[in-house]
Formats: C-alpha cells, structure tokens, sequence
C-alpha cells in the first residue's frame, strides 16, 4: 500500500457506507503471504466529534506493523488483513454496535485506542472471547475485569488507568521544584475539570493525592465540552492566582484555544499542565508558538530511546507530518503483541491458548512493557506512586512521559531516566 490515510480519506469512506465494512487495504504481489488471512479489527473513530484524531493515529500504526509484517512473510505463513469499522466513542450503542461488527466479520483479534464508554464493548465482546486489546485508559473497566475475569478474561488494557494522571501529579509538581528549574509563587493548585467520567477520575485521584503532598487544592473549575471561550475560566485562574494549573480536559484543539488565550492573558509564574490532549498532532498545528512552555503528560506514549525513535522514523517516513505520540505507538505495539502470541501458539483461532499466552507473558513495545500478569489485566504504571499497578524500574512498566513543549516541539522533561531535555523557563514567567 502506498501514499497516507488521510482522515479525509477516512470520512470519505465512512460516508460511502463502510461503517461495518473492511478499508480495503491492499499490499503489493511480492508481500503477500500464502494462507487465509488473518484479521484483525480496528474499531476507529471515523465520524464522530470525539476521538478522530486518536483513532487515526491508532490505525497508521497498525497499519505501519501489517505492512511490516507483511513484507517479511506474514504470521505463520498467513498475511495479517484490517477490518476497519466506525464508532462514536461517546455512544454505548455505537461501542457495542462497532465490536458486534467484528464479531460478525469473524475477526482474530480486536485492536481499538480508546472507549468513552467501554463496558458495552466489553459486554459485546464477552461471548465471541477474541483477543481484545486496547489503551482504554480506564480503572472502573480494569475494575470490571477484576471482578468477574472469567467473563472479561479475553481483554487487556495495554496501558496504566488514568487515575495514575492524578495519583502522579503531586510527585512530578515536587520533581520540578527539586529541579530547581521552577520556583512556586505558592503552594496552591488549581484544577480545572470536564465532566466526562474519565475526567472526573483524574481530578478525584489528583485531589487525593494532593491532600499528601505539600501543595494544596485551592480551587476546582468546572468546565464543558465543547469550550466555546476559555474567557471565564482564565478570570477565574487569575482569580486564585495558583502556583500550579492544571486543565483536566482532553481535546487538542480546544487545548490550542487555552494556550492562545492564556498567552494573550496569562496567570504570571505558574506552571500549567495541560491532561494528555497536547498529545494528537493538531495541537502543535493549531497552537503554534502559543504552545510553547506549556506541560502535559501521557501514561502511554513513544519513548525517545533507541526503540522509540527508530520508530518514529520510520512512521514519520511513511505518514509524513507531525507525528502523534501516543496511539501511533499503541496501535504498531498491540499488532505485534498478538503476532507473537499467534506464533507461540500456532493456532490465531484458539482464542482462548492466544489469551492465555498473552496473559502470561509480557511484552516490550516503543511505549514500553505490557505486562498482563496483575488482577486488573492492565499495564503497570512507572514511575510508582504508592498505588496499585506500578513498577519501581522502568523496564518493568509502562512509563507515564512529562512532556513540555519547547521551539514548537515534544520534549520528555520526566521521569528522568527517560527525559529529553531539562523544564524550561515558560514565557509567562518573570
């Protein structure tokens, strides 16, 4: 195959009717391999307003990995193929509706970024038993699993839960004043909130934290999507005047109109984090210089080590632009997780020898260690914060990436054995 999968060409197809229909990828005579295929389902965000950009970096990564394998003579002889249905990550009955149509494709295996509502997918999933494997983010789902993991035995959350975005947020507010980088004006935080669950999730474990640490929270702001006007929320920043900020919200271009905004009307020395959202590549797109000295994380994400970078190379080299970090990574690593348990099986459609392998035996990726083998069937988060599912070495987890944006660019400020650069001085401080 050749040339980028826009998200035009994307929501063109959708359009055409593809909803429950495969994106015919096809690959050159010479990379095909003999056999059945094997088919791997791609629930991706095609229509909806929530989750395009993630799901189409999702899809460029598992895409990147079919090619790859393909090219080097499939999986036990057989080409892996993509079937690639839509979903409204919002809907339930859109998530159940979109894993019902890989069932009804008779899938090997079902591949999907992330769910706003992922129990009715799970419920969908539960009697078919494929591999289901996801970067869901979510504790109540791994929450699920635990308690009823016969039921649920067949799917992993191939990334930490999000409560280790509040959980950490005090360890990493410490680390940058240890650093000696950032000076707080005070010891107050203030946390600005969505009201979707997962959002909700993040702050209630970042309060708890907080209440631990020797920062305090000094106000909690309540915020919708869509934000039309970040207007109000700024006045009530400035308002409390907190050494710390954090936005809880998690769409990149509304991100983008925060950064433009607080620039032009910024809170004076305050270190501002901004929840994963800066991660999908518009952020860099619409932001632009307004970006710069901002701070956000991911507790998945492309690490900048040998692994990592080689393969950002090589996805910059096949889509060209900027470069997702997060579920690019996810999507490239989840396919080549289940190439390994379908070769160490031999069998892709004994679903249950596939799951078994998978939960015995963990795998490193470019975002790091899937590692199964906990009764939360979740990757174990790095760095450790004193709370359920983390690592205390890096190569034993999944490690969360601090990442501020320098000259328009990504960089890994912490943890430090994964940093790319030092905390920089942002251009709202004196």
């Amino acid at each position: 195959m050749s040339g980028k999968i826009t998200r035009r060409q994307l929501l063109g197809s959708a359009a055409a009717g593809l909803a429950t229909s495969a994106v015919p990828f096809s690959l050159p005579r010479s990379a095909q391999a003999a056999g059945a295929p094997i088919v791997l389902g791609v629930p991706t965000s095609q229509t909806a307003a929530a989750g395009v950009a993630d799901d189409l970096d999702h899809l460029n990564g598992t895409t990147l990995a079919m090619e790859e394998i393909n090219a080097a003579g499939g999986i036990l002889g057989r080409p892996l193929k993509l079937f690639v249905t839509d979903v409204d990550k919002l809907s339930p009955e859109s998530c159940q509706q979109a894993i019902a149509a890989c069932v009804d494709a008779k899938v090997h295996a079902i591949s999907n970024a992330f769910l706003f509502v992922p129990i009715p997918a799970m419920d969908a999933s539960a009697k078919y038993k494929a591999p289901y494997l996801q970067g869901n983010t979510q504790r109540a789902a791994t929450e699920a699993f635990k308690a009823n993991p016969v039921k649920y035995s067949h799917i992993f959350q191939t990334d930490p839960s999000e409560v280790h975005y509040g959980y950490t947020y005090p360890i990493w507010l410490a680390a940058m004043e240890a650093s000696g980088k950032w000076k707080p004006k005070n010891r107050k935080v203030h946390i600005v909130q969505e009201q979707v669950a997962y959002c909700q999730t993040i702050s209630k474990a970042a309060q708890a934290a907080l209440k631990k640490s020797n920062f305090q929270v000094a106000a909690v702001t309540d915020i919708q999507f869509p934000v039309q006007d970040w207007a109000p929320v700024i006045q009530k920043l400035k308002e409390v005047d907190a050494g710390a900020i954090m936005i809880d919200h998690w769409v990149a271009a509304e991100y983008a109109a925060f950064c433009k905004q607080f620039r032009a009307n910024p809170v004076k020395d305050s270190l501002v984090y901004l929840q994963y959202g800066p991660s999908q590549p518009e952020f860099l797109t619409l932001a632009g210089e307004a970006a710069n000295g901002f701070c956000w994380s991911t507790v998945l994400g492309v690490y900048a080590d040998e692994k990592g970078n080689a393969f950002r190379a090589k996805y910059k080299k096949r889509f060209p632009g900027i470069m997702g970090l997060v579920y690019t990574g996810n999507g490239y690593d989840i396919a080549y997780y289940l190439k390994a348990a379908w070769e160490a099986t031999k069998d892709p459609n004994n679903f249950k020898a596939v799951c078994d392998w998978i939960r015995a035996n963990p795998y490193r990726g470019v975002c790091g260690l899937m590692d199964m083998r906990n009764p939360w069937q979740e990757a174990a988060h790095f760095p450790d914060n004193g709370f359920e599912v983390t690592a205390k070495e890096l190569e034993k987890g999944m490690s969360q990436l601090y990442v501020q944006v320098q000259n328009k660019e990504h960089k890994i400020i912490y943890p430090y054995e994964i940093k790319e650069s030092g905390l920089m001085k942002a251009p709202w401080w004196t």
